[in-house]
């Protein structure tokens, strides 16, 4: 192991652990008002229906594919599917999920790009998440379909590497060594996804933290329609601006 991996798998983690906790405190206590995704389907809803759901149940299930690739040790799997039944699951749902994300996110993009209001609605904070996010799907991708082998031609299997790492870090033992013998593919994609993570605080990706639970509990809002005002009459008015939520619109002057 070489200090490089030693500051990247056994002490960059932890830094961007503390950067997202902090900034996810700190943003809830200042910045209540903005913590929202500022959305904009007012200004345009038609790719908005397509784009929208097709990268959120994409990134779902890309989600769920990882977490269960990481948390779950490879020898209890093996006790229930071998091997190869996992990897080609994995691959194909892998990828399918990847690719859908992917191609959400291509066209909230090009939404965002050739719709005028949304355009001028971007801020330089939002052009480096899409950056930083479209980079951690390819890579995840990359990883997925080419990351299978090492350089010399060995059969690399990420539950005995990238998996053993991440468990080290949640009991706060970061087993360096394991992730060290990673492919550069994972290495890249986690190195971006780390990037993502410590950005997450600072952007509108901090609603994925936000869970509506006081939804379930407010009061019902109750919509009346405004009573139609009788016609002003053109004679005896008072210069000025026309009187607001009442039926005196035919005041004599003073």
């Amino acid at each position: 192991m070489s200090p490089l991996d030693i500051l990247l798998w056994g002490v960059l983690p932890y830094v961007v652990a503390l950067v997202l906790i902090a900034g996810l405190v700190w943003r809830y206590r200042y910045d209540q008002f903005g913590w929202t995704t500022r959305s904009s389907q007012l200004y345009e809803s038609r790719l908005l229906r397509i784009a929208s759901p097709v990268f959120h149940f994409g990134l779902l299930v890309v989600l769920a594919g990882h977490l269960m690739g990481l948390l779950i040790p490879k020898d209890l799997t093996d006790r229930f599917v071998s091997q190869e039944t996992y990897h080609l699951v994995a691959l194909t749902a892998g990828t399918v999920a990847g690719v859908a994300t992917l191609a959400g996110i291509a066209l909230l993009i090009y939404r965002r790009r050739t719709t005028g209001p949304v355009f001028l609605a971007t801020t330089r904070n939002d052009k480096l998440m899409y950056v930083i996010l479209t980079a951690a799907i390819v890579f995840g991708l990359v990883a997925t379909l080419t990351g299978g082998q090492t350089p010399t031609g060995e059969e690399h299997n990420y539950r005995e590497t990238v998996s053993v790492w991440f468990r080290s870090l949640l009991v706060l033992q970061p087993d360096v060594a394991a992730m060290a013998a990673a492919t550069w593919q994972f290495k890249v994609h986690i190195l971006v996804g780390l990037a993502l993570f410590a950005l997450v605080p600072f952007s509108r990706l901090v609603h994925a933290f936000t869970v509506p639970l006081h939804y379930l509990f407010r009061p019902y809002v109750v919509y009346r329609s405004r009573d139609p005002l009788p016609p002003a009459p053109s004679h005896g008015r008072v210069r000025g601006w026309d009187p607001v939520g009442t039926r005196d619109r035919d005041r004599k002057p003073r």
